[in-house]
């Protein structure tokens, strides 16, 4: 048995649903352990491409278990959506593909309405307040969660007690609308399509933490899926310019309700530039003509949300406070196709202030810490890379990049993906196996 989790070692978007789904083939069961609606992760499979929003990227492999854990937050009109989709394509035909935590806790059109009322408000009144969040309601969920006040799926299989919940909650939250500008929700708006949706949503639902446990017991492979990234964790990242969640591999057992001597390796994801949606600190971002070539070949837009991705060149010191924070044994490097074509590539390798030099992220990233980053610049190529298969056919000038990054990171690259498509990737090493 080999379990593994899977993170996201930047600012999210990384491709980890492509990894997930290339590792699920070793793979018995498939762990969503954080965040909700707002992770988009994109699959290209058979020339077909796939966006999922709850559900692990595994579930293209028929037959394995997916799991949602107590961790995340989700929407159940949303959700139910989602199976139909997958199963109108073939997909969660057999018994026993799919789990939904008891635990998991429930986001309600006034946590979506509060998310989008105060951006809006932040947005209009400037300053930087705005946090450039997916307006899904994240936040407000996770809010309710930490002040012991939500609303768990297991919740939704009693009527009377789903509507005792809410008529709790309806009072607070109108008045935050109202103070905030915004129409009040009544009960009554939402109330038949979630208790539609708990019906649906009735045979999935379980205690997780204990079917882990026994899946873990048969000598199952257990592989944790983490969304965002490392440095949008709530505790770790560019605070405030953060998600509601735990990204970093820690938050794998929590959120999925195992204990950490059950993961054996972590594996974090990373492109071989960087990019981050929303608000925060980016030193390392080309606003100008470089940028904008790198959104365009990588075609950076959010998955869930259409929004454009800040590009720019690989931020290695991130990585390095990424391998601290989740004990990474082996970097997944994404998108190395889109770097062909620059003649020169630069990497981040630190950041200095005055005659102060730090290798990781400084904690005061931001415009007022001081801090600038330091580059080296490495040769480009300009051959494609997208049937190439071996790490040895790759052009010299790639193989010399990844090999300056393991140097720089101190990690093995178990995996580099060339293309968006399953089979377009070089495998080095199986983390479940080597």
């Amino acid at each position: 048995m080999s379990n593994v989790a899977v993170v996201g070692a930047q600012w999210g978007d990384e491709g980890k649903g492509k990894v997930v789904d290339l590792l699920t083939e070793f793979a018995d069961v498939v762990v969503r352990y954080q965040g909700g609606a707002n992770a988009g992760h994109t699959l290209v499979v058979g020339g077909q491409t796939t966006i999922l929003h709850h559900i692990p990227s595994g579930v293209l492999h028929p037959g394995k278990t997916s799991v949602l854990g107590n961790g995340m937050v989700v929407n159940p009109p949303e959700l139910v959506r989602e199976i139909d989709a997958l199963r109108g394509r073939g997909f969660l035909q057999g018994q026993g593909e799919l789990f939904l935590s008891a635990s998991a806790h429930v986001i309600l059109p006034y946590h979506t309405a509060l998310d989008v009322a105060r951006e809006d408000r932040a947005a209009a009144a400037g300053g930087g307040g705005k946090i450039g969040t997916t307006r899904r309601g994240i936040g407000p969920a996770y809010e309710d969660k930490v002040a012991r006040r939500g609303l768990r799926v297991g919740d939704l299989s009693d009527a009377e007690r789903f509507q005792e919940l809410v008529a709790r909650a309806l009072p607070e939250k109108n008045a935050l609308l109202a103070h905030l500008g915004a129409p009040a929700i009544a009960f009554a708006d939402f109330r038949d399509a979630y208790l539609a949706a708990a019906r649906a949503l009735g045979p999935f639902v379980t205690d997780t933490s204990r079917l882990l446990a026994r899946e873990a017991a048969r000598g199952r492979n257990l592989l944790f899926e983490g969304a965002q990234g490392t440095l949008l964790d709530v505790d770790h990242g560019t605070y405030p310019f953060v998600t509601s969640s735990t990204t970093v591999a820690a938050g794998a057992a929590s959120g999925a309700g195992v204990g950490p001597r059950v993961l054996d390796k972590v594996i974090g994801i990373s492109k071989a530039y960087t990019t981050r949606v929303g608000e925060g600190p980016f030193p390392t971002e080309e606003p100008g003509e470089l940028g904008e070539t790198l959104r365009r070949e990588g075609k950076e837009y959010g998955a869930t949300t259409g929004r454009a991705r800040r590009c720019g060149w690989l931020d290695v010191a991130g990585l390095r406070t990424a391998r601290r924070l989740n004990g990474l044994t082996g970097l997944a490097l994404t998108k190395l196709d889109v770097l062909t074509g620059h003649k020169r590539i630069k990497v981040c390798n630190g950041y200095r202030r005055g005659g102060e030099r730090l290798d990781d992220l400084p904690d005061d990233l931001g415009p007022r810490g001081g801090w600038t980053p330091e580059y080296e610049e490495l040769e480009g190529w300009s051959e494609s890379v997208r049937e190439v298969r071996e790490m040895d056919d790759l052009p010299r000038a790639a193989r010399r990049y990844i090999a300056r990054v393991e140097d720089l990171t101190e990690l093995p690259v178990v995996l580099v993906s060339v293309g968006p498509a399953r089979g377009e990737t070089i495998v080095r090493k199986n983390p479940f196996r080597d």
